[in-house]
């Protein structure tokens, strides 16, 4: 069989994105995937698209990342729901009042349009909130997108460039060679793992599983415009441990709401979770009392991928394998919507050695220096 220039592991909406990344270079670009093609951690998550400032770096990468979405906006399928929605971050009191200011004067240093927002002015661009919410931070560039349809649109147009794409499990990769579940070997010089929480391929990979709930209510158009979070949404973020939520809603296309959000650390169970579901329910309820009201159509759950330092795997494996063949695209947790284009694009410019529109140390996965074997077969 004719060596492909690059297998990639993982048809999640990284995985995809990178197969195009590839293909649009001109590469023989195999896909790989085990179960169903964006059905892993990408139909877990919200598909927000969102600048984020956890970190210089994760600011830096986010907002690079939701530019390269903005480029494309105007080519995405309607499928994708794409909608520049805009985020508010929702300030409770005083002392969350303090941390939007200081969160606007972040983001207006890096080039980010967002906007302080009074009590008054919150409830005129969100009547259904509740009175007596101190303000919040209007990022107006912030946009929301359907997860399962946009890595459909990048796994199309890298098939149509010419990808392949294999519905079988890797069994192994490593040295330049991916074996799958139906016997089928397969060869390229560059593996790439875009594997969410599916780890065997490198058992001591650095990455956390994190557990979430999502909730979808019947349609009611009009109830919510922007994608709203509450502040104390950074609190929880920063927990590693503790099970939390926190007031997480999202307009969709379609008139329906999307609810979250809770982490959970050590629990790998599928199984959605009531007292999980209640206490998220009630935070949502706090926040915006007429949710009481909506029916509820489905719940689901999902695994994201977390790293100690909440920043992504990007590049090569160096540092976790001696395999020189490794590349990583990996251990983004509740952010692979977002920074799917921008990881695909880092990716390459390593690959090419070409000068990256930003700083990509931060991401490489060496950085945390944990020896790595690969499995094999």
């Amino acid at each position: 069989m004719k060596p492909y220039d690059i297998l990639i592991v993982g048809a999640g909406i990284v995985g995809s994105a990178v197969a195009r990344e590839c293909a649009l270079l001109g590469w023989r670009v195999g896909v790989i995937e085990g179960g169903t093609p964006a059905g892993g951690a990408t139909a877990a998550g919200m598909g927000h698209v969102v600048v984020m400032d956890d970190s210089p770096a994760q600011l830096a990468l986010t907002a690079f990342s939701r530019s390269l979405w903005q480029q494309e906006s105007g080519k995405l399928p309607k499928s994708v729901e794409y909608e520049n929605r805009g985020t508010i971050w929702v300030a409770a009191d005083d002392e969350e009042m303090a941390e939007v200011h200081a969160r606007q004067r972040v983001y207006e240093e890096a080039g980010i349009e967002a906007r302080v927002l009074t009590a008054a002015g919150l409830a005129d661009k969100e009547p259904n909130l509740r009175r007596g919410l101190a303000g919040g931070l209007l990022v107006p560039g912030d946009s929301v997108v359907y997860p399962p349809a946009a890595a459909g649109f990048y796994l199309a147009e890298a098939r149509r460039l010419g990808a392949e794409v294999f519905l079988a499990r890797a069994m192994s990769a490593s040295q330049g060679q991916v074996l799958l579940s139906d016997g089928v070997s397969l060869v390229a010089e560059r593996i790439v793992l875009a594997v969410g929480t599916e780890c065997d391929l490198l058992p001591s990979l650095p990455i956390q599983k994190r557990k979430g709930h999502l909730v979808i209510t019947d349609r009611y158009p009009g109830f919510v415009h922007h994608q709203l979070v509450e502040l104390g949404y950074l609190k929880s973020a920063h927990k590693v441990t503790d099970d939390s939520v926190a007031f997480n809603v999202q307009p969709r296309q379609t008139g329906q709401l999307l609810l979250g959000s809770s982490r959970q650390y050590g629990n790998e169970e599928p199984q959605a979770e009531a007292e999980i579901l209640r206490r998220m329910i009630d935070r949502a309820t706090e926040y915006m009392p007429g949710l009481k009201e909506l029916s509820v159509l489905r719940v689901w759950t999902g695994f994201r991928a977390a790293t100690a330092d909440k920043l992504p795997l990007i590049g090569p494996a160096a540092g976790l394998s001696e395999d020189r063949s490794l590349w990583l695209a990996a251990g983004f947790e509740g952010l692979g919507i977002t920074n799917a284009p921008g990881a695909a694009r880092l990716l390459m410019d390593a690959m090419l050695g070409r000068k990256s529109a930003i700083d990509a140390v931060p991401y490489l996965p060496g950085r945390l220096m944990e020896p790595a074997r690969p499995a094999h077969a």
